[in-house]
Parts: structure tokens; C-alpha cells; sequence
């Protein structure tokens, strides 16, 4: 199997019919083995009964029934994990992503890369409620990750498999996959693609999705930097807490010092105010909280490793004299 598509499916019954015929259209014109893997995310409003229709009209499409809403990540991995193409490729099911797209995508992959992504450049959504919170989202991902790239929420990507075996999605992970893919050696590509209006159903995406983007990238910033070596991370934090913590100890320290030798009122005065007491032994607790969390977290991150036989590194091939290559599976 060269190509798997697959889209996750959510309360779109208007548009399931159409979407099932112009992908079958576009993917029969690639000259590649190919397969459609269309997810049900928990449809109530006949979106599978609909889906089931369609399976029995068009060839290589295969569907997949979640027993409730788990959410778009989560139904985009259960169709990654039941693909079997070489290229995995998503879009969205509600026809504003164009099919006709994906051999532009298929293209760029073929030029090498591991990644490739679609850019809604002249993108058909509200300015307020929907594009300007993805521009600053986008550009807040792109900074935070080192993924140059202007669109991490558009769907309509394309995927090396050997990329995506190394990487695991949770929560809103979907739209960081090509930074995922990034930290572990894939390159990662984007090509301008086409958007439509929405014409059936209704948006499933809201300003309510930007707090768990934010805190998804908090997650993600903390896997690409210190998965390895979390004490690098909570050590810092802890000398940052810590060290001023105990300069203000020495500094009354030498007060106490200076009031009962040389009797210095400046001493004196600062003695009498607890606030610096206080404040100096809190620093360092917490100095020493943060060290003791980054210790913790190594020992959990080599528990990880060890006991699931996980690497901290990713082959991408292997070449033995007198032997052919063979790439990481």
C-alpha cells in the first residue's frame, strides 16, 4: 500500500457523500496503490449509517467507529494506527480541505521529505473568531518549536510512516505532529493549498480550543527540550528560586553579624522586618522543591525508557558493507 488517507469524521452527514466521491476521484488519478480510512469520532446525527452507504459504492475505503466523541487526535491516531500506506495523508471531513490537493502534497514527499504540510494561505474563515487567534497561535507554535512553518492547524498534511511510528499523540497533539516529526530527524516541508467555505454542518472548532492549544504547547516545548534530561529544566528553576533565597540568608547573616560587632543601625533595621525572613527561607524551599521534581522526573524518564525498551534516539538507516541499507522500522 503506497498512500493511506484518513479523515476524522464528526456529525457530518451532509457532506460524507460528497467528500467519499471526490476523494475516490482525485486518489484514482495518482497511479499509486491507495486506501481511504474515514473515522467516526461518535456521530449521533447519521453520519455512519451514511458512511456505510458509501463503503458499499466505492472501492479501498475502510471505516472505523469510535464508541463516543473521543475528539480529533484521538481519531486521527486510531486511523494511523489501522493504516497500512507508506504515506499517510489527513484532511478534514468537512470539504473545506480540497482532495485534489493531496497529489500536490504526494509531490513534495517525493522530492525526500518526511513531512509536508498545507498552507491555507487565502483561507475562507471569520477574521476574528478564527484566523486571527490561529495567526498568533501559529506563529507562537512556529517560535516555541522551531518549525517554520505558517499553518500548524491546517489538517491536509502528508506523513512518512517511519516518521510517525516515533511519535505518539495525546490531547490536541495532532497540529504539532510536524514538530514532533522534527525532533526526531524528519524534514518537514509546506506547499500553499486550497480552501473553501463551509457549506454543510457546522464548525467544530472554537476560541475554546486556543487554552488547550496553549497548554498543549507547553507539553510540547517541554518534550522537544528536556524529555531526555528533565533535571535540566526543574535544576534551573530551582537555582533561579534558590540562589537569591540564600544570598538574602547570608545577607542578614553578615546584618546580625555587623549589628552586634560594629553595631550598624542600617543592620538593625533590616533585622526587625521579618518580610526578608520570610521571603529567603520560601526561596530556597522552593529552590529545593524544583531540584527534587527534576530528580524525580529523571528517574521516571529513564523508568520510561527502560522499562518499555524505548531508545532516546531514532535510526533513520543502517548501511553494513556488503549488505543492503535498510531503514528504521
Amino acid at each position: 500500500m503506497d498512500v493511506s488517507v484518513i479523515v476524522p469524521v464528526y456529525n457530518e452527514v451532509e457532506n460524507v457523500e460528497r467528500l467519499c466521491a471526490k476523494l475516490h476521484a482525485s486518489l484514482a488519478r495518482i497511479g499509486r496503490a491507495y486506501e481511504l480510512i474515514l473515522v467516526d469520532d461518535g456521530s449521533r446525527d447519521g453520519t455512519w449509517e451514511k458512511l456505510k452507504e458509501q463503503a458499499a459504492r466505492i472501492p479501498h475505503l475502510r471505516l472505523i467507529r469510535l464508541r463516543r466523541n473521543f475528539g480529533q487526535t484521538a481519531a486521527m491516531s486510531a486511523g494511523m494506527h489501522q493504516a497500512k500506506g507508506e504515506i499517510m495523508v489527513t484532511l478534514d471531513a468537512d470539504l473545506q480541505n480540497d482532495p485534489d490537493d493531496i497529489p500536490l502534497l504526494l509531490e513534495r514527499m517525493d522530492r525526500g521529505f518526511d513531512v509536508v504540510s498545507g498552507w491555507r494561505k487565502d483561507r475562507k474563515d471569520p477574521f476574528i473568531n478564527r484566523r486571527l487567534p490561529s495567526i498568533i497561535a501559529n506563529a507562537l507554535i512556529s517560535r516555541v518549536t522551531g518549525v517554520p512553518i505558517h499553518d500548524f492547524g491546517c489538517t491536509l498534511k502528508a506523513y512518512r510512516r517511519e516518521v510517525l511510528e516515533n511519535v505518539e499523540l495525546y490531547g490536541e497533539m495532532h497540529r504539532f505532529i510536524p514538530a514532533l516529526a522534527s525532533w526526531v530527524g524528519g524534514s518537514v516541508d509546506e506547499v500553499v493549498v486550497r480552501h473553501y467555505p463551509r457549506e454543510f454542518g457546522k464548525s467544530k472548532y472554537g476560541l475554546s480550543r486556543i487554552v488547550r492549544v496553549v497548554l498543549d504547547l507547553f507539553t510540547v516545548s517541554f518534550l522537544l527540550r528536556y524529555s531526555r534530561s528533565p533535571i535540566q529544566i526543574f535544576g534551573r528553576i530551582g537555582l533561579f528560586l534558590g540562589v537569591p533565597g540564600l544570598l538574602m540568608l547570608a545577607g542578614m547573616v553578615l546584618a546580625n553579624f555587623s549589628y552586634h560587632v560594629f553595631g550598624t543601625h542600617f543592620a538593625a533595621d533590616l533585622l526587625k522586618r521579618p518580610f526578608w525572613v520570610m521571603t529567603s527561607f520560601m526561596l530556597i524551599f522552593f529552590g529545593i522543591q524544583f531540584v527534587c521534581m527534576g530528580i524525580l522526573a529523571e528517574l521516571q524518564i529513564r523508568t520510561y525508557h527502560e522499562s518499555q525498551g524505548k531508545k532516546i534516539y531514532v535510526i533513520k538507516e543502517v548501511f553494513d558493507h556488503g549488505v543492503s541499507p535498510t531503514n528504521n522500522k
